[in-house]
C-alpha cells in the first residue's frame, strides 16, 4: 500500500488548563488537523500524569475509549511521552501500545449509599481525622488481617505501582505481571506488616471498624467517597485502556528501570 493510499488516523486533542499545556495546544492546532473524541481514532493529551488520568476517566464516563498518546507538559510525566511539536504522525505510527485493565471499586458508605468507580492507578483508603483508621482486610472472602491500624491502605495496579504505592514503600510491579500490590500507609499495628502482592484475580475487601468514630474515605485515583463502611476491589476485565508510547520511551521499560533508581 502506498503512502498516498494510507489514511492517517483521525486525532482528537485535549490539554491541561496550565499555561504551558495551553500554549502547546495552540501550536498543535495550527500544525495538524483535529476532530472530536467521538469521531477520533486516537487522542493526544497534553499535560502531566494527573491530566492523563483525568482524560482516561472522562473517556470511561462517556463510553468513548480511544488509544491515548500523552505528551508531558506537567511535572513528572511518567505516563507521558516527551513534548515535541514535529513529526506527530510518524511518532504515532511507530508508537508501542500498552493495554491497561483498571481496578473497579465498589464502596458502601455509613449511610448505605453504594458507589462504583474505576481506578487506573490505585484505590486508597485514608483516615479523615486525627484518629487512626481501623480496617479489616479480606482476600477472596477470607479475613487475612482482622485489624489493621493505620493511616490508610491501598491496592495498586502495575501501571500505578510507581506512583502513590511507591511513595508508601510498596513494591514496583512489572507491566503484564498479572499482579496487584496491597500496601499499608503508616501501619501502626501489625507494625511489621509491609503489605502483600496478590494475583489480579484476587478480590480485596476492606471493612472499616467503627467508621463513625474513625471515619475513612476511599479514593479511586482522584475520585473520593467519604465515610465509607465497606470497599470491595477487583480488576475490571470488561474494560481495556490503551496507552501509546514512543518505542524508546515505553512504559514497560520505564517501570523496570524504576526498580534501579537511586
Amino acid at each position: 500500500m502506498s503512502r498516498e493510499d494510507r489514511r492517517e488516523p483521525r486525532l482528537a486533542l485535549v490539554a491541561s488548563p496550565t499555561p504551558a499545556a495551553q500554549a502547546a495546544e495552540a501550536e498543535m492546532r495550527q500544525r495538524y488537523e483535529w476532530t472530536d473524541i467521538a469521531n477520533a481514532d486516537m487522542v493526544v493529551a497534553l499535560g502531566g500524569d494527573g491530566f492523563m488520568l483525568q482524560t482516561l476517566h472522562a473517556m470511561l464516563d462517556q463510553h468513548e475509549i480511544r488509544p491515548v498518546f500523552g505528551m508531558n507538559l506537567g511535572t513528572v510525566g511518567f505516563l507521558m511521552n516527551e513534548w515535541r511539536l514535529d513529526a506527530l504522525h510518524d511518532r504515532l505510527a511507530r508508537a508501542r501500545a500498552f493495554s491497561v485493565a483498571p481496578l473497579r471499586m465498589e464502596a458502601e458508605t455509613v449511610d448505605g449509599e453504594r458507589c462504583s468507580s474505576p481506578a487506573i492507578n490505585e484505590v486508597s483508603l485514608l483516615r479523615e481525622t486525627r484518629q487512626t483508621a481501623w480496617i479489616e482486610v479480606s482476600v477472596d472472602g477470607r479475613t487475612v488481617l482482622p485489624e489493621l491500624v493505620c493511616d490508610g491502605v491501598m491496592a495498586a495496579t502495575a501501571a500505578g505501582s510507581t506512583a502513590y504505592n511507591l511513595s508508601a514503600q510498596g513494591p514496583i510491579l512489572p507491566l503484564g505481571s498479572g499482579l496487584v500490590a496491597l500496601t499499608p500507609i503508616s501501619a501502626f499495628r501489625p507494625r511489621r506488616w509491609r503489605g502483600a502482592i496478590l494475583p489480579e484475580t484476587a478480590r480485596i475487601s476492606f471493612r472499616v471498624i467503627d467508621p463513625v468514630k474513625r471515619p475513612v474515605s476511599a479514593v479511586a485515583d482522584q475520585r473520593e467517597i467519604r465515610d465509607v463502611a465497606v470497599v470491595d476491589i477487583s480488576i475490571d476485565r470488561s474494560i481495556a485502556l490503551t496507552l501509546l508510547f514512543d518505542p524508546e520511551h515505553a512504559l514497560d521499560d520505564r517501570i523496570t528501570m524504576e526498580q534501579f533508581a537511586v
